[in-house]
């Protein structure tokens, strides 16, 4: 069977059986993904929220009170320092522990578990268990006693709190990024670190001029997948710090949900979303363009 317009094939068989086949995909994709986008987008244009009132266009307003309230700047600053401080430990502790793992060590098959453990484990059950460890009369306050050191208020302090998300969400996403650094060690042909060895070339210069180069899309990846992982970062805020003291850690996601369920006001909130959403394309669009040039 072909399907012709003015003289050309359009659809054979197999492109008919293909679409068959993508059809159910398609549907569940336009319908759980695509359409709440579009309709985040259409609300961002709006204000009131779900009842009998309903919602209002008001235009381009609240993208201009995005811009004019200075709690959303301090949110992003926020999120940009957690962010950035999140991101390079998250990516550089992995690094160093796949090439160790990499080689033959002894337990490094129970090595590689413990370290993925945190991967598998719930946010929310991890941030119950950092917000026990960091209260006034937790664990860690009383390890800093036994040498000499004052009690930190770490989830009351401007400073410490931040620190404490920021190494709760490094310690979640340790694992999986040495998974995929392993991954991509393995890659890497042995004879190239052998014929370095021949031209005298020392383990660091190894690393520099063999495992970076050959890590480059395993790096992309890993950096992009955990950048937007701290973008998204909800739980870690909700269950340690509720976004106190002062907004100190306030990220935006979790803002963007105090709009929405806590002042109700839905436009606002979408509009918040709206720039999440436009960073985190922005994010993919990169990786695929690097990954498409390898």
């Amino acid at each position: 069977m072909r399907l012709k317009i003015y003289g050309k094939s359009w659809l054979d068989d197999d492109a008919i059986a293909a679409w068959i086949f993508l059809t159910p995909a398609l549907i569940l994709l336009g319908v759980f993904i695509l359409w709440p986008i579009v309709y985040l987008f259409y609300l961002s244009f709006t204000a009131g929220n779900f009842t009998t009132a309903g919602v209002r266009w008001v235009g381009a307003r609240n993208y201009l009170r995005l811009i004019l309230t200075s709690d959303f700047w301090q949110i992003i600053g926020n999120t940009i320092y957690f962010t950035v401080a999140t991101v390079i430990p998250s990516l550089i502790l992995p690094l160093g522990l796949a090439v160790l793992l990499n080689r033959s060590i002894a337990l490094k098959g129970l090595l590689r578990t413990a370290y993925f453990i945190p991967s598998i484990t719930s946010l929310v059950a991890a941030g119950l268990g950092f917000r026990w460890l960091f209260q006034n009369d937790g664990p860690i306050n009383s390890l800093l006693n036994n040498f000499g050191i004052s009690p930190i208020p770490w989830l009351s302090s401007t400073i410490w709190a931040m620190p404490v998300i920021i190494l709760l969400s490094i310690w979640k996403q340790l694992g999986f990024n040495l998974v995929v650094f392993l991954a991509g060690l393995q890659a890497i042909p042995l004879n190239l670190y052998e014929a370095a060895e021949l031209d005298g070339a020392n383990e660091w210069q190894q690393f520099w001029h063999i495992t970076l180069p050959g890590l480059r899309p395993t790096l992309v990846f890993a950096t992009v997948s955990t950048a937007i992982f701290t973008l998204r970062s909800f739980e870690q805020v909700y269950v340690v710090t509720g976004g106190g003291p002062l907004n100190s850690t306030n990220l935006l996601v979790y803002y963007i949900y105090e709009q929405a369920f806590g002042q109700f006001d839905f436009g606002y909130a979408a509009a918040a979303a709206t720039v999440l959403l436009a960073v985190t394309l922005v994010l993919v669009y990169l990786q695929l363009r690097v990954w498409g040039e390898e």
